[in-house]
């Protein structure tokens, strides 16, 4: 999302001159060094994202609503990495917008759109899992694709009525020949809607609910096993995976073998032992919960550091008009770290779930071979 969509700086105050002593040559060097950086983020994006959809798609296994989900945010990075980035690369380099109104149009449109739906995926994603954690037996129920497809449409509705507005109010500014593409807007009122709607919301949903989570998190730590029946754990929900696990405590009379000090129990009527292994178990398994709640403070925490510095400054530029100026290059730089989200979100939506992790090891090796 180009930081200059929420900016009323005129365009002249964007202008970047070099620095007193600069040559051509080293202006030169510098952009190809910028080009070539930027080009392998950009890079980088796609292949991560389409790996993986093309783990989800090959691997059975991972077809579930809460997996639906993460390769829905896949997509929506993959638009960002493709349609947007470039662009916005080229955009970046060379200060000059040479591609015509409706390219920049449709560019800032994309723009807007495609980054703020990967914002809004990532609240559709917490509040999926904190439904499972809180009311897994009867959301299980309920968890199907047509849920999954009714939120992920819910996204692109909110996104799409955020990046519609500035398109009426630029056709009205296109005046001679183009050399900026933002969106320069005095309406206040939509700049305090659109950054408010696409991301301080979805951050105080985000907080809310992955601190519920964490808190059902320790609960679960601290409750005793139970020896009725198999339960989901808060790791198997945090990672979307509803498979056996070490730290499904529950267990079946196949499962209890005779050991020393073991104590009795009834079990369906049946008086039987159980194995202090056990114990054992439970503690594998709060180590696994604690590692589960860890990763929700580096999604939380990755989420916030790449947007926000961009938020607030298109909220100050946008409130406080021509009295704020700031110089370009940290413009750029927050936009591109806002873009270093969709880079980010499918390394970690699927390096802490072993799942993925497997699946994604099987087709590597399946390659190979």
């Amino acid at each position: 999302m180009a930081l200059g969509n929420f900016s009323t700086i005129p365009p002249e105050n964007w202008t970047e001159e070099a620095p007193a002593g600069w040559n051509e040559g080293a202006q030169l060097g510098l952009r190809v060094s910028l080009f070539l950086v930027l080009g392998l983020v950009t890079l980088a994006t796609i292949l991560s994202n389409s790996f993986v959809l093309v783990t989800i798609c090959l691997t059975r296994k991972l077809h579930t609503p809460a997996n639906y989900l993460i390769g829905s945010l896949a997509v929506t990075d993959l638009l960002v990495a493709i349609v947007v980035m470039p662009i916005s690369l080229v955009y970046t380099v060379i200060k000059t917008w040479n591609l015509g109104q409706i390219m920049c149009d449709i560019w800032l449109s994309s723009d807007i759109t495609f980054c703020t739906a990967s914002i809004l995926h990532l609240c559709v994603i917490a509040l999926d899992r904190y439904w499972a954690i809180t009311d897994a037996l009867e959301y299980t129920k309920r968890r199907t694709p047509t849920r999954a497809a009714l939120m992920i449409a819910v996204v692109w509705v909110i996104s799409i009525s955020i990046s519609i507005p500035p398109l009426f109010w630029r056709q009205s500014k296109a005046q001679g020949e183009m050399k900026d593409c933002t969106v320069n807007t005095d309406q206040i009122f939509y700049t305090i809607y659109s950054t408010f709607g696409a991301f301080y919301i979805p951050s105080v949903l985000l907080v809310i609910l992955y601190g519920r989570i964490y808190l059902a998190a320790r609960s679960r730590i601290q409750k005793p096993p139970s020896a009725f029946g198999k339960r989901f754990t808060t790791a198997q929900l945090i990672s979307g995976s509803t498979g056996s696990s070490l730290c499904s405590v529950g267990f079946t009379s196949q499962e209890i073998l005779p050991h020393s000090g073991e104590s009795p129990v009834y079990l369906n009527h049946v008086k039987v032992k159980v194995s202090d292994s056990v114990l054992e178990r439970k503690r594998i398994c709060a180590a696994r919960e604690r590692k589960a709640t860890k990763t929700l403070g580096i999604i939380l925490g990755a989420f916030i550091f790449c947007w926000l510095p961009f938020f607030v400054l298109a909220l100050v530029v946008g409130t406080c008009k021509e009295a704020c100026w700031f110089h370009p290059v940290l413009f750029d730089f927050f936009t591109w770290l806002g873009y270093l989200n969709s880079l980010i979100n499918p390394v970690i939506y699927t390096a802490f779930n072993e799942d993925f992790k497997r699946a994604f090891q099987k087709l590597v090796r399946l390659r190979r071979c």
